[in-house]
């Protein structure tokens, strides 16, 4: 797909991604460590790729100015509040949401209906709360698991920095496999019960589950009540929401 309607960017913290899109499908997915992102970069990324218009979600703010500046003269539409998604918002200050939830709000609605939480394993991890009545109604945020795991290495003398695993059990027979234990176990943990409390909140028996994310198949595959994993949610939401956002 060198050419298409949409050029979609996901600019979170660790990374920023891009995909070419129709209003029906996404083409494949390249991506920049958001750190390293400046426009020599981001010529780079987007060499041999022509389109129409742009669909930026961006939760760091001076690399996405920096996208608009170099793709200016483009149509392009930054994800808010006012966008166009597909599904309501019932939340006290909307304007305080991070553009990828509601993104991942949109996508989650239109591919899996609702009541439903979409669990997002980066930098940090965040749960995006959508309503039986099809509104985003809020969330919660925690650490990410690489932040968990840097932290003990950086704040400690002796506990190295880890490659997140599976870990071979429990009882750790080493320092690696005891972080590994107490990051992968623990973590899991933390997801299932945020999960337990938003369910009593939402007061419902049926919930829908759906993780993305950089860890979502490592912690998934230890938390049951996630159903599905969709790697390029937030991306789908894009392309959703360009389809809602500009005429045809």
């Amino acid at each position: 797909m060198p050419s298409a309607e949409f050029l979609l960017i996901d600019n979170s913290n660790s990374f920023t991604k891009f995909a070419l899109s129709s209003r029906d499908e996404i083409g494949p997915v390249r991506k920049v460590r958001t750190s390293g992102l400046d426009a020599a970069a981001l010529r780079g990324v987007l060499r041999g790729w022509k389109f129409a218009r742009v669909v930026m979600c961006s939760v760091v703010p001076l690399k996405g100015a920096l996208i608009a500046r170099c793709l200016d003269g483009i149509p392009l539409h930054s994800v808010g509040h006012r966008s166009r998604l597909g599904v309501g918002i019932d939340y006290p200050k909307p304007r305080s949401i991070g553009a990828d939830r509601l993104a991942n709000a949109a996508s989650a609605a239109a591919f899996y209906g609702a009541p439903c939480v979409v669990v997002d394993f980066g930098t940090a991890v965040t749960f995006d709360i959508l309503s039986p009545a099809k509104k985003y109604i809020g969330g919660v945020i925690a650490p990410g698991l690489e932040a968990m795991t840097d932290y003990l290495h950086t704040r400690t003398a002796l506990l190295p920095r880890i490659a997140l695993l599976e870990p071979p059990g429990a009882i750790g027979k080493t320092t690696r496999h005891a972080m590994l234990a107490g990051a992968v176990y623990g973590y899991r943990g933390l997801v299932r019960q945020i999960l337990v409390e938003i369910r009593a909140g939402l007061g419902v028996k049926r919930l829908k589950v759906v993780a993305t994310g950089g860890y979502a198949e490592l912690i998934a595959a230890g938390v049951p009540e996630i159903e599905t994993i969709h790697a390029n949610l937030t991306i789908e939401g894009l392309r959703l929401i360009g389809g809602l956002n500009f005429s045809g």
